[in-house]
């Protein structure tokens, strides 16, 4: 975290110029995925990673796994979900304008529990944004092997 107070005005104002050069719109529309899961980037900051995905049914579930450098919030846009903690318990199902939080170190899984794609909002703040990554690690086998899908940029809004 940066100290404000200790900043000379020429370095405040660098800092601002950097995060107004970051702002940037975004327009969401559900891409075509053949199989599996795909991925959509809305918004990207130092500290935030803001995307959709789109989870089809039977092949995009991912596997018990936690992140140790940062909380994820979930809200479903299309579909159903089901989340899964520790041992397989079903934690909640969630439908449209519904979704879960999950803290750092919170063990989780969840798959499409509806008949149709899935579209699910993920916006992850990430603890220290030195680390650049949220710190996953997997519990058990993916499912879906992470990063093998299509990877979509929003449309600038």
């Amino acid at each position: 975290m940066v100290d404000v107070k200790s900043l000379d005005p020429a370095q405040l104002e660098a800092l601002h110029l950097r995060a107004e050069a970051m702002m940037k719109g975004f327009s969401y529309k559900r891409p075509e995925v053949g199989s599996g899961k795909g991925l959509v980037r809305l918004a990207r900051t130092d500290n935030l990673r803001c995307n959709v995905q789109v989870v089809k049914k039977n092949g995009g579930e991912n596997n018990m796994h936690y992140h140790s450098n940062g909380d994820s919030f979930w809200m479903v846009l299309k579909g159903r979900v089901r989340f899964y903690i520790h041992d397989d318990v079903v934690i909640g199902e969630y439908g449209p304008m519904e979704g879960i939080c999950t803290p750092a170190f919170a063990r989780y899984w969840f798959e499409n529990a509806g008949d149709d794609d899935l579209e699910l909002l993920h916006i992850s703040g990430l603890s220290d944004s030195k680390v650049g990554v949220s710190g996953r690690t997997d519990i058990t086998e993916q499912r879906y092997k992470v990063g093998t899908g299509p990877v979509f940029e929003a449309a600038k809004g």
